[in-house]
């Protein structure tokens, strides 16, 4: 099963005129696991595809925890804050829809008001940021049957 991606924003975009979607993500360890890997790079080049779209490649950091390898995606949320920031300043959009369950972002939300734009936020029914709730013009929570919609 495949999700849907461009469904899932048409449906998150409520009806708005979309000005542009941005996903942010980074690129797995190929030599961890190279069926995954390719997968992925599939998944991106089907989202590079959709219209009004940009992909943002971050960073992938591998560390060792207690003797586990972890993998942490790193400077997506500076990414996600400098591109709504900027955008807001450059008058690109009038309402910004945030995908995300992470209060770090509350700086920029208000950041992007005092702008005069309108921020949303969609979080998800097992997690949430009671923050970013309260911090946002509108919230949205997702839920699990709503998700499987959006796969084909």
């Amino acid at each position: 099963m495949d999700f849907n991606f461009e469904k899932f924003v048409k449906n998150l975009s409520g009806g708005k005129k979309l000005v542009r979607t941005y996903y942010y993500s980074a690129p797995l360890d190929r030599k961890k696991d190279e069926e995954t890997y390719a997968k992925q790079q599939k998944f991106f080049e089907k989202l590079k595809k959709l219209p009004d779209f940009e992909l943002v490649l971050c960073r992938m950091q591998k560390d060792k925890i207690e003797g586990r390898t972890v993998y942490c995606v790193k400077e997506d949320d500076i990414h996600i804050t400098v591109d709504m920031v900027k955008l807001a300043y450059n008058d690109a959009y009038d309402t910004a829809i945030l995908v995300s369950t992470d209060g770090d972002f509350i700086p920029a939300i208000n950041t992007v008001k005092e702008r005069g734009k309108i921020v949303e936020n969609i979080g998800f029914e097992n997690k949430f940021s009671w923050h970013l709730k309260q911090k946002s013009d509108r919230f949205r929570k997702l839920t699990k049957q709503e998700l499987i919609t959006f796969f084909d």
